[in-house]
């Protein structure tokens, strides 16, 4: 279920809250064909089915930067953000990708709040810490620690 905020009052008041979950989202071979187009990686592993039977994840698998990616799409089903001026990616701190996505998996994105802190300009600088699950998985997909900062 999506949360709300509305105004940096609110937004600061998330410091530490668990945002749950997304929905989960199946992971196709026709957007992992269309992030290779779009990037230039055109990797086998990513793109030719056939040759990725026999590699080492029996199938083709997402590139690590779509994963990343997802979490923009994913994020907006846990916090509606409103009430402010601007809201931008401000970058991430720490990445990681200790599992593949294979084509056809389902991924979800878990989030928490981990700080809320005041910056000039009249905003606030969100850090986030996400973990995308691959339905079934072992090891999380992607664990990253996001920066999103909103202006009043």
């Amino acid at each position: 279920m999506t949360q709300t905020a509305t105004g940096l009052d609110e937004l600061r008041a998330l410091a530490g809250t668990d945002l749950g979950a997304s929905d989960w989202f199946e992971v196709t071979q026709g957007r992992v064909n269309l992030f290779a187009e779009a990037t230039e990686d055109r990797q086998w592993i990513h793109t030719d089915p056939e040759r990725a039977l026999a590699g080492p994840f029996g199938g083709t698998i997402a590139h690590g930067y779509l994963t990343l990616s997802l979490l923009i799409p994913l994020f907006n089903e846990l916090l509606e953000v409103r009430g402010v001026k601007m809201s931008v990616n401000y970058g991430l701190e720490k990445v990681r990708f200790p599992a593949p996505v294979r084509v056809g998996a389902k991924i979800r994105l878990l989030g928490t709040v981990d700080s809320v802190e005041d910056v000039p300009g009249d905003g606030v600088q969100m850090a986030l810490a996400f973990t995308v699950e691959v339905e079934g998985g072992t090891k999380p997909a992607c664990v990253a620690k996001a920066l999103y900062r909103h202006y009043a």
